[in-house]
């Protein structure tokens, strides 16, 4: 899903109505993330939420290359080789970083995560898993109602995404939007050091200078496409896990940071692509990972993609895949989908999205999920 795809599905779900999106609902400057009192003791560890918009293909993510039925459904996109992980499941080759996060113990990869009754719309899938109620339509996300029930504000949940996610509008309060595009290193140093700020903030400001100038933070983060001299610049996922990472080093008061990469509707040509993607996904989260190990981080689509190809080298919208989660204990959780025993041609989901959800909020955000997801209280055994 391009960025300008994107921004007419966030209008379109309706959360917290089109006008506060197309303000960029609570937008925020980035000086505004440290108006905290200094000493302020922060609860609990910073969840990162990586949204992958576009519906990526988890069979060639988690790869069950022994399956003989995957490679007959994919003659032409199978993978024979891969970064072996057990059970007869690989990693995606370009997805190093996470192979190294696996082998150390923590990489969580929740498998078949989808929900009753799929939806193959990009828009009414994403607007399930931002909003949390497979069952029926709302107008807050999950993370917006987490906000409502702990009485947080616009500085507790950040995005640095174009437009404010429906996941953080609550029926009382949004979280705050700081767009990356457009601001100038000046800025950034200006907005993280202020007047007569913290050593800890004048140490980490100063190195935005060399680190993060205009191009870097342009480069793709509005409009997906490359600049001039882009092989020496950000990424727009790297950009932003680059000023999460800043943010939670500076001690902004926030819990929760939201972003996003979008370009993963493959319908055709899809293994050059996915390399490219999964690979920038692969190397700004793992890049993350080993800088704040501390954080939790929770990266997921809208859905899969059909088991079958579909004759133009690429494939078509699915239901469940793979979820990964980082900071809780490794290894594989929830059953491997079956290849045969398939929903009109897609995969059966195994685990509901709401139990990750659930345990990120039980674990990380010591809340009650029952508060914020409509009763519900299920949870991925193990996963924290």
């Amino acid at each position: 899903m391009d960025s300008v795809t994107r921004r007419r599905f966030l209008l379109a779900s309706g959360v917290v109505g089109a006008g506060a999106l197309a303000a960029g609902g609570s937008t925020i400057a980035l000086s505004s993330l440290f108006e905290t009192p200094e000493g302020r003791v922060l609860g609990g560890r910073p969840l990162v939420v990586v949204t992958l918009y576009g519906g990526n293909d988890g069979l060639n993510t988690v790869i069950p290359y022994t399956d003989k039925a995957y490679h007959a459904a994919r003659p032409d996109l199978a993978y024979t080789e891969t970064l072996t992980l057990g059970s007869g499941l690989g990693l995606n080759p370009k997805m190093l970083g996470f192979k190294k996060l696996w082998d150390a113990g923590k990489l969580a990869i929740v498998r078949g995560a989808g929900y009753p009754k799929p939806n193959r719309s990009h828009f009414s899938s994403m607007d399930i898993w931002q909003t949390g109620s497979p069952d029926s339509p709302v107008d807050t996300g999950w993370l917006g109602r987490w906000l409502d029930a702990t009485k947080g504000g616009p500085l507790d949940a950040i995005s640095f995404e174009p437009v404010l996610p429906p996941l953080l509008a609550g029926s009382t309060v949004a979280g705050g939007s700081v767009p990356l595009k457009g601001f100038t290193s000046t800025s950034l140093v200006t907005g993280l050091a202020g007047p007569g700020g913290p050593s800890l903030r004048d140490r980490v400001s100063a190195s935005y200078t060399d680190l993060l100038a205009v191009r870097k933070l342009a480069v793709s983060v509005d409009t997906d496409e490359p600049g001039e001299d882009a092989e020496h610049e950000q990424g727009p996922l790297a950009a932003q896990l680059d000023m999460t990472a800043r943010c939670i080093e500076a001690g902004a008061q926030a819990r929760v940071y939201s972003v996003s990469l979008g370009g993963f509707d493959t319908h055709a040509v899809e293994k050059a692509a996915s390399e490219r993607l999964l690979g920038e996904v692969d190397a700004a989260v793992s890049a993350f990972a080993a800088r704040v190990p501390g954080a939790v981080v929770l990266v997921y689509s809208e859905f899969g993609r059909r088991v079958r190809g579909n004759g133009s080298d690429g494939t078509d919208h699915g239901t469940a895949g793979p979820a990964f989660v980082i900071g809780g204990n490794g290894g594989f959780f929830g059953q491997q989908p079956s290849l045969t025993d398939l929903d009109r041609g897609d995969l059966k989901a195994t685990t509901d999205f709401r139990d990750i959800y659930g345990s990120l909020l039980s674990s990380v955000l010591n809340t009650d999920p029952g508060k914020v997801l409509n009763g519900w209280q299920g949870r991925v055994p193990g996963l924290f």
